[in-house]
């Protein structure tokens, strides 16, 4: 009896020892509905919107070409016009990442234009092992960017259908 209590108790002990489990990337959140997401490509800046309230606003690194409107696949521009979250990825190699419902006929139709694809899986996602090494701006492909503790709040607040309004 004396084996069992003296087993129990440094297992407790051990068990104390362990220290704490690292932070979820998965967060909660339980404030008033984000209706839209607004993207300023001049000033680097996406805000998320509850009505006409702004919730949160952020600084967003864009395409290596942010200047203008995506044409085509593979153009390193980030688009402009409106789009709607249509996914949410928890296992990105960003962190975490929600999709943007790009391209829709018109960018498909441009890209057509000059015989190329209008590309796809555009992404508001964090910087993972790959952004934070990069160390400059304007670094995705034509995604929206932010830090990763920022994508673990936008993550957690914005849900499938949210409008997403890119301006020049």
């Amino acid at each position: 009896m004396m084996r069992a209590t003296l087993a129990v108790t440094m297992l407790a002990a051990l068990a104390a020892c362990g220290g704490t489990e690292p932070a979820s990337k998965f967060r909660s959140y339980s404030g008033p509905p984000v209706t839209q997401i607004f993207v300023d490509k001049s000033d680097r800046r996406m805000y998320l919107l509850s009505g006409t309230q702004v919730l949160k606003g952020y600084q967003v690194d864009l395409g290596n070409q942010p200047v203008g409107p995506k044409m085509f696949e593979g153009d390193g521009r980030t688009p402009e016009g409106v789009y709607f979250i249509d996914r949410h990825n928890p296992a990105s190699q960003y962190h975490l990442s929600l999709g943007i419902s790009y391209p829709h006929s018109p960018d498909v139709e441009r890209a057509l234009a000059f015989g190329r694809s209008a590309g796809s899986d555009i992404m508001i996602h964090g910087r993972g092992p790959y952004g934070n090494a990069v160390r400059k701006p304007d670094w995705t492909a034509g995604c929206i960017a932010v830090g990763d503790e920022e994508i673990e709040e936008i993550f957690a607040m914005v849900g499938k259908g949210v409008p997403v309004v890119i301006r020049p």
